[in-house]
């Protein structure tokens, strides 16, 4: 496949309004679906902001009214902000496209980001992202059981309600499963849009306003968290950037296989 281009919208005092960036994906969405551009990823910084994808429901928006941008990616709502880093790969697929394989190569750069400093980190079925794994629950708390909890009998539990022992941010003191990786994307005219949010450094207090994801039973993580030390942002854009463009350049893209049905 062609060279992937990478460029860098801003980062730090130079973060990127949310607006500004995804009228910049429109504009190169349109020019690579003309071939005027080849592959194009935008790597960039937020100032804090919620955006709300497509499956998001009323009660895990903030309780406080904060306003939320609503767009036009799958999934449900998150927080971009400081401290993360924020990718958004233009990409032209062929058709019929596999959007799935799509979202298993993002998973794939970032999960060989973090390993290269030293963060395991894998993929849930069902949930996309990359994730750190929690201790098995009969091992959490100090091995006591976990049947008080209150999650496990009520799949309507606010953790936004309930104290800092069930936010988000505190999931790795918990020892639970947490996402450092949030992946959504759209397809539209065959080309790729929006993408991944991975957590450097950030304050992750911002996503316990919300349920991240829409997953009330795990939290989030962040390579410093995890690491236990500072990393920055300029650190990590690198090598994000270098595994991007490793994974991308392997694929052998493919449309999607579509079974249809036996001649009778």
């Amino acid at each position: 496949m062609s060279d992937v281009r990478f460029v860098h919208m801003g980062f730090g005092a130079d973060a990127v309004d949310y607006q500004e960036a995804w009228d910049e994906q429109r504009r190169v969405h349109a020019a690579r679906f003309a071939d005027e551009v080849p592959d194009t990823v935008l790597l960039l910084e937020h100032p804090p902001v919620y955006t709300a994808g497509r499956r998001t429901d009323p009660s895990e928006r903030p309780l406080d009214g904060t306003p939320v941008i609503d767009v036009d990616r799958g999934g449900k709502i998150t927080w971009h902000g400081p401290g993360q880093l924020v990718g958004y790969p233009i990409q032209k697929l062929p058709r019929p496209v596999d959007v799935i394989a799509h979202v298993r190569r993002l998973e794939e750069a970032l999960i060989r980001a973090c390993a290269e400093y030293g963060v395991q980190t894998t993929r849930i079925e069902g949930r996309s992202g990359v994730w750190v794994l929690g201790d098995p629950v009969e091992q959490r708390l100090g091995g006591l059981s976990l049947d008080f909890d209150p999650r496990i009998a009520d799949e309507e539990f606010d953790p936004r309600m309930n104290g800092p022992e069930y936010a988000p941010s505190n999931a790795g003191q918990r020892r639970e499963d947490r996402k450092i990786a949030a992946i959504g994307i759209r397809v539209a005219k065959g080309v790729t849009m929006h993408g991944f949010a991975l957590n450097v450094n950030p304050d992750n207090r911002w996503f316990d306003r919300i349920i991240p994801c829409g997953i009330r039973d795990a939290g989030v993580a962040s390579l410093a968290n995890e690491l236990g030390r500072d990393i920055t942002i300029e650190e990590v854009v690198p090598v994000v950037e270098r595994h991007l463009r490793e994974v991308m350049a392997e694929a052998v893209l493919a449309p999607r296989a579509v079974e249809r049905p036996a001649a009778v």
